[in-house]
Order: structure tokens, then sequence, then C-alpha cells
């Protein structure tokens, strides 16, 4: 059944006269709701094509980019024991200003005047060393003279030798002398016997040529025994020329045996001075770490040992120290489900703890309260299932807020590509990961690929 038409001072010309006619009217709200309807749709029709940059999410917090930037403990080199605190928390110090001293408690170190002590027996040691060199030099002239000696004794030995030689030639003629003397005395005895039978000759002539004959015979025994004696001295001579070889060798060797005990006792000494030398060393050294300093320009965050007189052991740590003027960098982590995505240069948006931000991460250009940064590092191996990077301040950006400190929550989030927004939820909605751009140079600054050109996205935007 169609409806009725409403009544109007047209159709019914009585209508005006009724309240309930002049009150009524055409409802307009579906109307207004059905435009109102199909604009937002049409608005969030053409804001799926505005485009949207994709990002990779991740939280961390402040660190520093070199590590001598980050606090370190300050320790004692020695064990001690704690005399004095130079410096109070919160207090800047510069490099080698004095933290803490502290003093000995081995008693081997208790000596005040120990380096003195451990100078002069050095010096002493070297003097020893001095005199024990001059003393192999006097064994080495010592053998040069006994060598000498052996020449000149040979020398000696061999014209004896010769002396003797000649002698015995010399008796040995005497004595062939004498046998032909004799011989001639023994003939004319002979003869004067056989005369003195016949009695030519008297008795008297006969007795003088037997004594004549007998003192040939004494000559000839003396001459003989004069050529045995000298055939003994030449013998001897002889033994002699052969036992001063033995006789100077010996004593040649014994020089030699005390120049090589010298040499060995003059290694064993610069050994020792070598190693008294290295004592001496140790100690001066360890005279200096009785004060305990900065090794950089910092500030004293904590003293660990408090008090005076408290023991500390080698290698404990004493102070905490925060360097001065760190180079920032935020810590962050990532899934490795998104690591493939970064590289290093990679433009990152930062949030710091404490500076109030508006956020949008698809529109960069539209937040608030962000700091540009650039990825710096990134981590070959996990950190308990996320990948570390380390992110820098951009150059060319604002500069990140001066009382930043080391330790400060961070929340970052790394530009990636430019996609539709429509893309971007239906990505959201399916769980797929951002896209993925391959053969990206490893580092900042990197080289393109041989053909020049680098490679693009597989569906939406290029490279940013």
């Amino acid at each position: 059944m169609p409806f009725a038409e409403h009544p109007t001072s047209e159709t019914h010309p009585d209508a005006g006269r009724f309240t309930a006619f002049r009150r009524a009217r055409t409802p307009r709200a579906g109307r207004t709701l059905a435009r109102w309807a199909g604009g937002l749709g049409l608005l969030v029709l053409l804001c799926g094509f505005l485009p949207w940059t994709q990002n990779i999410r991740s939280t961390g917090k402040l660190t520093t980019l070199r590590p001598q930037d980050r606090p370190q403990t300050v320790p004692s080199t020695i064990g001690g024991r704690i005399k004095t605190w130079r410096v109070q928390e919160g207090q800047l110090v510069q490099k080698g200003d004095t933290l803490a001293e502290i003093v000995e408690i081995k008693d081997k170190y208790f000596d005040p005047e120990l380096l003195a002590r451990t100078r002069e027996q050095l010096e002493a040691k070297i003097a020893g060393l001095r005199e024990n060199t001059a003393k192999t030099a006097a064994l080495g002239n010592q053998q040069d003279a006994l060598r000498l000696a052996l020449q000149a004794s040979l020398a000696k030995a061999r014209n004896k030798v010769r002396q003797a030689d000649l002698k015995v030639r010399s008796d040995r003629a005497e004595l062939v002398a004498a046998r032909a003397d004799f011989a001639i005395a023994q003939r004319q005895l002979e003869r004067q016997e056989l005369l003195y039978k016949q009695g030519l000759k008297s008795l008297t002539e006969l007795e003088q040529r037997r004594l004549k004959f007998q003192e040939s015979t004494a000559k000839l025994q003396a001459v003989q025994n004069k050529l045995g004696a000298s055939r003994q001295d030449s013998v001897s001579a002889r033994i002699e020329l052969q036992s001063l070889d033995a006789e100077y060798a010996d004593k040649i060797a014994k020089s030699e045996s005390d120049r090589r005990s010298a040499t060995g006792y003059q290694f064993d000494t610069e050994g020792q001075i070598a190693k008294m030398r290295n004592e001496l060393a140790n100690l001066s050294i360890r005279a200096g770490y009785y004060f305990i300093t900065a090794p950089q320009t910092g500030y004293v965050v904590r003293a660990l040992k408090e008090g005076q007189g408290e023991i500390v052991k080698e290698g404990e740590d004493l102070v905490t120290l925060m360097p001065a003027n760190p180079r920032l960098a935020a810590e962050l982590y990532v899934k490795p489900m998104d690591i493939p995505l970064l590289r290093v240069g990679r433009r990152v948006r930062l949030q710091f703890d404490g500076w109030p931000a508006l956020v949008f991460t698809g529109w960069p250009g539209s937040s608030f309260g962000t700091f540009g940064g650039i990825v710096q590092v990134i981590d070959n191996i996990d950190s308990n299932g996320q990948y570390r990077i380390l992110v820098t301040h951009e150059p060319g950006t604002e500069p990140w807020p001066a009382p930043l400190r080391v330790g400060s929550g961070v929340y970052g989030w790394a530009l990636l590509d430019d996609v539709p927004v429509w893309y971007e939820l239906w990505r959201q909605i399916n769980g797929f990961p951002p896209n993925y751009v391959g053969a990206e140079p490893a580092y900042a600054g990197g080289k393109d690929s041989k053909d020049g050109k680098k490679a693009k996205s597989a569906d939406y935007g290029n490279e940013e």
C-alpha cells in the first residue's frame, strides 16, 4: 500500500489551523548520514593511495659508538691498602688526575729505600763484572805469554839437542883417534916385548912401552865414557824437548780453564745484572701504581671501595668513571625476520625517554619530537634471539638533545620503502614482512653492482 502524501497548506487549505500539521516535517537525517558516509568512504579510498613509509620498530637504550666512551671501572693494578681518596663522586677529572693513593701490604716491599738499595746492588754487580772482564783479559794475555815462552823454550831445547849431537860427533871422532892410538900402542908393545926377548931392548925400555900402552888404554876408556855421557846428554836433551810441549800444554790448559771459568762467571753475572735491572724497572713502575689515576677525562660516577685503610686486591675495581663528551649511539634490537631488510646507512627515526613526541611511523615528516639517525653497526651474531644495531646522529638533521645520558631508553623505527596505505594494510592483515631490497651494499658508501644499477623492490617503491 502506498504511503499517503503528507498534507500541506497547498493540498489542504485548512492544514495551517492544526498544530500537528505545522510541526510535521519530512526526516532528513538519513540523507545527511548517507552523504557523510559516502564522503568518508571516498576519503578513506583516497587515503588508501597515499604513500606510507614502511618501517621496522624496535626499542633499546643509549650507549656510545666507541668502546672507550662507555662507562668503565678503574682497577687497582697492585694489591694494597687505601691511604687516601683524592676525588668525590660526581667530580669531573682530567686524564692523569689522581683518584686514590694506596700503600704496600707485602713485606718484601716495606723498605722505603728499596729502590736505592736495589740500585746499589746493581752497581756492585756491574763493578764485579767489570773486574771479571779485566781478569778474563789478563788470562788471555797469560796464555799468549805462555805460548811465546813455549816457542822460546822449544828453540832453546832444539839448540841444546843440536849441541849434544855435535858433542857426540866430536867424542865419536876422539874415540876413533883413541882407538887408533891404542892399536899403535898395542903393536909397539908387542914389538918391544919381541925385541926384549931377543935381547935387543932393555927391560927399562919395555917397561916404558908398557906404561905407554896403559896410558893409551886409559885414554881409550876415558874417551868411550865421554862418548857415552855425550849420548846420554843428547837423549836427555831430546826428552827435555819432548817434555816442553806437555809442560806448557798443561800450563796453557790450566790458564784456559781459568779463563773459561771467568767467562762463565761473566755470563752468569750479566744474567744477574739483567735480572736486577728488570727487578729495578719493575719496582720503579710499581712505585707509580701507588697512585690510581684517571685513564681519560670523565666524571667519577661511583666509588666501589669506601673509606680509608680498606684492603684492595690486585685487579680489583675501585671507581666507576664515565668519559666526558662521549659520542652517543642508540643501541636497538631487531628481530631476526627484519634484520635482512637493514643495512649500514639506513635512516632511522628515534624517540628518547623524557622528550614528548607525536609519532606517525608511516609519515615521518609529520612526526613531532623525533630525531634522525643512521644505522652505523649491525651485529653479525644475535643477542638473546635478537640482533643489535647501533644508530648514530644523522648529519644535517636536528641535533640530539644535549642532556641525554648513557642508559636512557630510546624507541626507534628504521625507515624502509614507500608503499600505498592500502598495500600496507593488506600486508599487515596477512602478516607479510616489509618489502625486501636485495643486492644492497653491506656498508655505507658501498659500490653498486657491476651493471651500475641498484636493485629495486619487487612490489612498491624503490630504495629510499
